[in-house]
């Protein structure tokens, strides 16, 4: 039995609820009454409260044991910037984004939507997409019946709201998508990190097999 009451609500496991992504996801679950529980798993305290949220602050270095759970978003993610160094947004981007899919799985969870990068490829001679390439690999390879990817594009939306810093590149990149928005190919341009944020909703739930949501199809 969920929070509300109802047997057949889904039980939905979220991480990176305190992301530009992350937010609007965890926003449309708690609104959804196909849902009955969203447990966000984080690494500080959420301030929100909600009769459907059940939040845990973890260590992504040594996750609990999770309640039983029907689907799972992934939405961390730093920057080498505010990371410090390569192997740390390795440790928040692949590692604790894998520990977390391999907790979801066992868990039950049937389906996960990983939030990832344009550019992702394993094989990459950039560093940044070279380990969102091998995350979805990982991720890929860990049996779930249905996996949505979403490759975003540059990503808008208000970082103060979330206590975090502007990033000059979003800004002036999002200026410039919006006055040649016309010239630039659909997955190029920015995107709204609510657009993924719904995209990824509307497909997880009946996902089968392994999905790619590019970002132009994304801001359609």
């Amino acid at each position: 039995m969920d929070n509300t009451g109802n047997p057949a609500a889904r039980r939905v496991l979220l991480a990176g609820a305190t992301g530009l992504v992350g937010q609007e996801i965890l926003r449309l679950l708690l609104s959804d009454a196909t849902v009955g529980t969203v447990q966000v798993l984080a690494r500080r305290p959420l301030a929100m409260r909600h009769p459907k949220l059940a939040a845990q602050v973890v260590d992504f270095a040594a996750l609990p044991d999770l309640p039983g759970i029907d689907e799972a978003y992934l939405a961390l993610g730093t920057t080498i910037k505010a990371a410090g160094s390569q192997a740390a947004f390795r440790a928040v981007d692949f590692d604790a984004s894998l520990a977390l899919a391999r907790a979801a799985r066992r868990a039950g969870a049937r389906r996960l939507g990983l939030v990832s990068a344009m550019g992702a490829d394993s094989r990459s001679r950039v560093f940044y997409n070279r380990v969102k390439g091998e995350l979805e690999e990982a991720v890929g390879a860990l049996g779930f019946g249905g996996l949505v990817i979403a490759r975003p594009s540059l990503l808008t939306g208000d970082r103060g709201a979330l206590g975090q810093a502007a990033r000059p590149g979003e800004r002036i990149g999002a200026l410039l998508a919006g006055v040649l928005r016309p010239l630039i190919p659909a997955d190029y341009r920015a995107i709204r990190a609510a657009d993924v944020a719904r995209a990824l909703l509307a497909r997880v739930p009946a996902a089968q097999g392994q999905v790619i949501l590019r970002s132009g199809a994304m801001q359609q």
